[in-house]
């Protein structure tokens, strides 16, 4: 681009916002500018990603305009960053991702009759990059149009909120959205990035194509995703900012690749990456890993803990449940028995002496992973060296328990795993103050869970038992009622399906809990009748059929997670969801037909944002925040904020 002292310009170039320009500086593309005019005549890769403009040019204004679409510029009531560009009349205003200046075109019918430089300058060329960067990693995460179907609502950034209709092949495929006033939008596949997910808490307006109010709401929404950002950064700051020395990777860890019986995900591998990569770095790690049950998330955190205590710091598994802490003892000191590392747990289940044992030798460094419930959290629980927290099924904890242990130690590394989150962990890993992986490739083999929705039926109930025990599996039975699960049980009995039938509540004391999964586990009784108390049982690949009964008194996220708990190996999983013969409301609707959309595998993350659709902006994010989430839908306001957050995170950081 001419970045001569005149204001008055005779050319312009302007290239997409891709990483390849990204990384190269503004001087480069004026050093090279003769040798990209030469490739564009006939390479299409400059043709595509570039547009090259001059003073007294004929060419289509509306050509211009669909071009810096496809570029990836983003269309705005008035320019102030790179990626922008905004039109009045015959004024195109852009500022090229490629140039220290914004510039102005005016067009006088198809022919550009002016070209000249605003008074918008760059100071530090190579932190805006970055920043571009980032939010082209954010519109892609945001961008999620995974299962799109008819119907659904989308925003476009330039655009506003449109329905869509459907994929319209023509010279390519294009998605077809249609717009208030009978105004239709084809989208490129391709350009998804510009693309998102209307999620709220009520029902859409569309949007008007070729209107001014758009533009303008998405500013003065950027502008209060900007305040809020910054009071999000003030409380961030206040955090006493930590370092530690960082952890390499180092032989003994790297032997427990041939401990594990299974082949890493590529999703595994890339959250392994993005954690090895915090935990070379002297700022402790806060991390969400956010999968499906049985998607790998305890390897993650398994390799994690080992790699941190061979670098002599002690280790912390925190669970909701015994029961999970019980499962995830046996499987860290399966994998790692011929290590050099001690695993021990800490419940309020195991004898005082014990207790008093487990606890002195923590503090004496003799054990480098404890595993535990929120006993860990005790006054007298005192660890001599402690480097990682691990959080396993977080949505299970409040935020106050989270943050006790790193008040002790405020250098601690936090791992947290969850299939899904609860919308305020979300919100924050969405909104860059905490970072967040996905795991959504399901292990091999794994099917999806077929799953069935009817009012109450005996008849069926009965053929779904018969049918599980003949191929010699095992059923969970969801009857969340304690003063009724008796009365249940017998109910059950006489179907007369030859199921043997176990029973597991809340009130139970905690040892029969764990002796009754222990016999459930062993095959004893076939069928266990249970409240939620199941939400966190044990890893179990026979049982692969799940009843329940009265499934409207569920919440979406708390079903879903349910519904994990079968499925666990290769063979076909059966889950049904009964509800009352009477008239549903229609929350309760919405949440069954939600729960029946994600039977595809790796659903979970959506789950979770289906979840705060439903639930509403409550104290997520306060009734201040909700009123912007409905004009912009949470994604494009969650991707703004985000964006704000990393722009002024170096001023308060």
């Amino acid at each position: 681009m001419d970045l001569s002292n005149e204001k008055v310009l005779n050319r312009v170039l302007i290239t997409s916002i891709t990483p390849y320009f990204l990384e190269r500086r503004n001087f480069w593309f004026e050093e090279n500018l003769n040798k990209i005019l030469r490739a564009r005549k006939t390479q299409t890769f400059w043709q595509d990603n570039t547009l090259f403009l001059e003073r007294n040019q004929k060419i289509n204004f509306s050509e211009i305009l669909r071009k810096l679409d496809e570029l990836g510029y983003e269309k705005v009531f008035k320019v102030s960053e790179p990626g922008e560009f905004s039109q009045r009349g015959g004024i195109v205003d852009v500022f090229p991702v490629n140039s220290r200046f914004s510039v102005r075109f005016e067009f006088l019918g198809n022919k550009i009759e002016n070209i000249e430089k605003l008074a918008i300058k760059i100071e530090d060329e190579k932190s805006q990059k970055e920043l571009l960067k980032k939010k082209l990693k954010s519109q892609k995460l945001f961008s999620d149009l995974k299962g799109l179907k008819p119907g659904d609502y989308l925003v476009h950034l330039d655009h506003g909120v449109g329905k869509f209709t459907g994929l319209v092949p023509m010279d390519r495929d294009y998605y077809l959205l249609a717009y208030g006033g009978g105004d239709k939008l084809y989208v490129p596949v391709g350009l998804e990035r510009k693309l998102t997910r209307y999620i709220g808490f009520q029902e859409p307006k569309l949007s008007r194509l070729g209107s001014s109010l758009w533009q303008r709401t998405k500013r003065k929404i950027k502008e209060e995703a900007e305040k809020f950002a910054r009071e999000l950064l003030a409380v961030f700051a206040k955090k006493e900012i930590s370092r530690r020395i960082p952890y390499p990777q180092k032989e003994i860890s790297q032997a427990l690749d041939a401990t594990f019986e299974y082949s890493l995900t590529p999703d595994q591998i890339e959250a392994l990456k993005e954690i090895a990569r915090d935990l070379e770095k002297e700022e402790p790690m806060d991390r969400i890993v956010c999968g499906d049950v049985g998607f790998g998330k305890t390897e993650v955190a398994l390799r994690t803990a080992a790699r941190v205590a061979e670098n002599g710091r002690q280790v912390a598994m925190i669970c909701p449940t015994t029961i999970l802490a019980s499962q995830h003892l046996s499987v860290f000191q399966k994998r790692l028995k011929n290590l050099p590392f001690r695993v021990e747990i800490l419940s309020r289940l195991q004898p005082k002496n014990i207790q008093r044992k487990i606890i002195r030798e923590l503090r004496e460094g003799k054990i480098d992973i404890l595993i535990g419930t929120h006993r860990i959290l005790s006054r007298d629980v005192k660890f001599r060296n402690l480097g990682l927290l691990v959080v396993d099924d977080e949505q299970k904890f409040g935020v106050r328990q989270k943050e006790k242990l790193r008040k002790l130690k405020p250098n601690i590394d936090i791992l947290s795993l969850s299939a899904t989150p609860i919308p305020r962990t979300l919100y924050m890993a969405l909104s860059s103050l905490k970072d967040i992986s996905l795991i959504r490739t399901p292990p091999e083999g794994r099917k999806g869970i077929k799953t069935h929705l009817a009012p109450f039926n005996k008849e069926i109930i009965k053929k779904a038992i018969e049918m599980e025990l003949r191929r010699g599996g095992q059923i969970y039975f969801l009857h969340n009622r304690i003063e009724t699960i008796g009365a249940f049980k017998k109910f059950l009995e006489r179907l007369k399906t030859g199921a043997k039938i176990g029973i597991l509540h809340g009130r139970l004391e905690e040892k029969e809990m764990v002796r009754v999964m222990d016999d459930f586990q062993k095959g004893k009784f076939d069928l266990l009748l249970a409240t939620t108390i199941i939400e966190n049982g044990l890893d179990l690949p026979k049982v692969n059929t799940l009843i329940v009964d009265a499934a409207t008194k569920l919440g979406l996220s708390q079903s879903y997670q349910i519904r994990g708990r079968i499925g666990r190996s290769y063979i076909q999983s059966f889950a049904y969801f009964f509800y009352p013969k009477k008239k549903l409301t229609p929350l309760a609707k919405k949440r069954l037909r939600a729960l029946k959309k994600a039977e595809e595998l790796g659903s979970g993350y959506g789950i979770a944002l289906a979840d705060l659709e439903i639930r509403g902006a409550g104290n997520v994010l306060g009734k201040e925040q909700s009123g912007n989430i409905n004009r912009v839908g949470l994604n494009l306001y969650c991707q703004m904020l985000s964006q704000a957050v990393e722009r002024l995170k170096p001023s308060y950081l």
